[in-house]
């Protein structure tokens, strides 16, 4: 399978904070890649370094096979088309003083996609499949509902075919009754258009249904990368073995029954990460090996699921974790 988007040891620091520091990931052609992680692990500062909206230090970032991580502004504006991404918060991302169908079709004109007639033509079609009226297209962002808002997001990422969509967090500011049908509309849209999505988000159950491989991210790094059935079902590294126990099952009878990882302290700060694994303040298995020596994202067991602890045995199997309530 070819790559729609490939990083390799991509470093983005703001001065003294060590947002991103050295994350390799790739994202296959067609392939929906989850990335979560506690709030402030530089999730969302990886996604809009892989869109270029922010500079990166080092690193590579290689869209399609095109390394776009050290491109001037100018040479990168063709290639755009390629890849785009979806925010948070849809109110603030749309511009107010545009109707909808002229937003939609910003894309479009600025890479000289279409006639004006293909382009409305376009903007119909697009509003439809994202579960939209036609007449919508002439009302403003403010006429409309927050899920009609990050629909309208989602036809505008889309509208220039891109190779590779990054989702930040689409679903996490709408209400909860509308969650669900977002999430739905982008599973749907990623099977039908065959786009690549790195997804992030700290809800692990929309990762566990959408997602095909889940990249973990804990402090600026990726901690555990494997495929979701896998990392659901069998989690190596503590701290994924820590979010998977936080993370509510709607089975109230099973939920009553399971026994949380209860982590102790707060996240480190990224202006002075810990030496070694930057987990083993918190890890509850941590040895003295953790706190001096920085582990290796390295593959384990037969399915080619990589892991960055010592104590993960190279045959995959997981160390055990007692200290629970």
């Amino acid at each position: 399978m070819s790559a729609a988007l490939e990083i390799v040891d991509l470093v983005k620091h703001f001065g003294p904070v060590r947002a991103v520091d050295g994350v390799s990931l790739t994202v296959g052609a067609g392939e929906v890649v989850g990335l979560v992680g506690e709030s402030g692990s530089g999730k969302s500062t990886l996604g809009r370094c892989v869109t270029r909206l922010i500079p990166v230090t080092s690193g590579q970032v290689r869209i399609t096979g095109r390394e776009i991580g050290q491109l001037s502004r100018r040479a990168l504006r063709p290639l755009r088309r390629n890849f785009n991404i979806v925010f948070q918060d849809p109110s603030s991302s749309l511009n107010p003083r545009m109707t909808v169908g002229a937003i939609v079709a910003e894309p479009l004109r600025l890479h000289g996609i279409g006639t004006t007639v293909e382009r409305r033509a376009r903007v119909t079609e697009l509003l439809d499949q994202v579960g939209l009226r036609g007449e919508v297209a002439r009302r403003y962002p403010h006429e409309l509902s927050g899920g009609q808002r990050q629909r309208v997001s989602l036809a505008r990422a889309l509208s220039a075919a891109p190779a590779l969509l990054v989702a930040d967090e689409p679903t996490s500011a709408l209400d909860v009754s509308v969650q669900a049908s977002v999430l739905n509309l982008v599973g749907r849209l990623q099977q039908d258009m065959g786009f690549a999505c790195l997804f992030i988000t700290h809800d692990l159950a929309a990762v566990e249904y959408l997602a095909q491989r889940v990249a973990v991210m804990y402090l600026g790094v990726l901690v555990e990368v494997a495929e979701r059935a896998e990392l659901f079902g069998r989690p190596r590294h503590p701290y994924t073995q820590a979010l998977l126990s936080a993370a509510p099952i709607p089975d109230p009878v099973a939920q009553r029954a399971r026994r949380r990882i209860v982590l102790t302290g707060d996240v480190p700060s990224p202006v002075d990460p810990p030496s070694g694994c930057r987990f083993h303040p918190r890890c509850p298995v941590a040895v003295e090996r953790c706190s001096v020596e920085v582990p290796a994202l390295r593959r384990v067991g037969p399915s080619g699921a990589t892991v960055a602890c010592h104590l993960v045995a190279d045959d995959g199997t997981p160390p055990v974790v007692t200290d629970r309530r």
